[in-house]
């Protein structure tokens, strides 16, 4: 199944969204991205037990980062799915492309 979803999403792929460090969330800001989401597998389902709790604490400190400087935690979100749910995750990506949009491009990063 091919799946549609904007050409502005860049995927980086990990073995496990526990590997996402607070560094790599921060960098893809900083190297111009105007938004990240994290997908990791559903609560209670990872194949390396705790991995998708700490993404997710990461991600909820970036917010707090964000946050605290100015730029806002709308920027960074994580969410919960499963690998058989491709359909969802381009959704997912339409929804966080809209969102981006509407927020307006990153006043942070490397010039475009």
């Amino acid at each position: 199944m091919r799946l549609s979803y904007p050409p502005n999403v860049k995927i980086v792929k990990l073995p496990c969204s526990g590997r996402a460090e607070i560094i790599h969330l921060m960098q893809a800001l900083e190297e111009g991205a105007d938004g990240v989401f994290v997908a990791g597998c559903l609560e209670g389902d990872c194949h390396y037990q705790l991995g998708n709790i700490r993404a997710k604490k990461r991600v909820n400190f970036v917010k707090e980062i964000l946050d605290k400087v100015g730029l806002g935690a709308e920027r960074i979100t994580m969410y919960n799915l499963s690998a058989g749910q491709g359909p969802r995750f381009a959704e997912i990506a339409r929804e966080m492309t809209e969102k981006i949009r509407q927020l307006g491009r990153a006043p942070f990063g490397l010039p475009k």
